[in-house]
């Protein structure tokens, strides 16, 4: 009795998990290190060489990109590096901007003469965007034929930055803050 007791007992306290101690000492780990198999001793494609006189072995293994003989520029053996027949929209998805792809209908001489002289006439008035609506083109055609000069330029930046300055003194205290945070953030991108 007094042995199936203790018996008893010596498995109602036995742990049912692994111990968490006794832990591996310093500088060693639980698994065996990593040894990695040679990749040439069992390659089908490997060609190997042995010396005779001096009992060395010589290993050489193609690089699987290299081209086969048989592969030419004419006739490529891989069927990526055949030319894919085109279609209209061709392999890759439609743009974003459809726009981008038109081309600017034809502009006469005549027609760029008069864009230029309304923009230097009056830059204020006669606005890229304006231009290009008078015109039926592109904001990017009318600066590039009837580009300003750099001291026309520049006032017109600076009376946009007087009037952007006006508008951003009438802000709450609360916009200007956040619009501070913002372009903080923004310049940390």
């Amino acid at each position: 009795m007094n042995a199936t007791r203790k018996f008893g007992l010596a498995l109602q306290f036995a742990r049912g998990y692994a111990a968490k101690y006794p832990r591996p000492r310093p500088g060693t780990s639980e698994r065996p290190p990593y040894r990695a198999s040679d990749p040439l001793a069992n390659n089908p494609k490997a060609t190997v060489t042995t010396l005779e006189d001096s009992q060395l072995t010589f290993i050489h293994r193609p690089p699987p990109s290299a081209p086969t003989p048989h592969s030419l520029t004419t006739a490529p053996s891989s069927p990526l590096l055949r030319a894919q027949p085109r279609t209209q929209n061709g392999p890759l998805p439609p743009s974003l901007r459809p726009t981008a792809n038109n081309q600017p209908p034809p502009v006469s001489d005549e027609v760029v003469a008069k864009i230029r002289e309304l923009r230097q006439l009056n830059p204020t008035v006669y606005s890229r965007r304006k231009l290009a609506q008078m015109f039926s083109c592109t904001p990017n055609f009318v600066a590039s034929i009837a580009a300003l000069k750099k001291s026309q330029r520049s006032a017109l930046v600076k009376s946009r930055d007087r009037e952007h300055a006006e508008v951003r003194e009438n802000w709450s205290e609360k916009k200007a803050i956040v619009r501070a945070i913002r372009a903080k953030r923004r310049a940390f991108w």
